[in-house]
């Protein structure tokens, strides 16, 4: 599910099966639907998946979802390294404390807050 989850954050293809484990009854509603669902949900739901499955090797794709164009990968990307105290973030995390939505802003303070305060 962790390499799943990376490859929707790169953009590569994955199980329906994947998306709609991730994304739950919204995803199944626009893809039996026909329903169209910006495609900043899939990224969005792929974080999800790491908030709850962490692995290190998700590093390196979590900090370049701090930089996502959509808010909320941003904001839920900040929520992950918070969670899994995911100290690689703290410089990314930083520039997250300076962004223009005030979610993403106090998600990304929360996030530096938790991982200096494991330490």
């Amino acid at each position: 599910m962790v390499a799943a989850c990376i490859d929707l954050l790169a953009g590569r293809d994955v199980e329906d099966e994947v998306v709609l484990a991730l994304g739950g009854p919204p995803a199944r509603i626009a893809m039996v639907g026909g329903t169209h669902v910006a495609a900043y949900w899939h990224r969005v739901w792929a974080l999800r998946g790491l908030l709850w499955l962490w692995d290190d090797r998700a590093t390196a794709t979590l900090v370049a979802a701090m930089s996502d164009e959509s808010w909320r990968a941003r904001e839920m990307a900040a929520k992950v390294a918070a969670r899994n105290r995911v100290a690689p973030a703290l410089e990314a995390l930083d520039a997250l404390r300076r962004d223009p939505v005030l979610r993403v802003r106090r998600a990304g303070q929360r996030a530096v807050e938790t991982i200096i305060g494991a330490d």
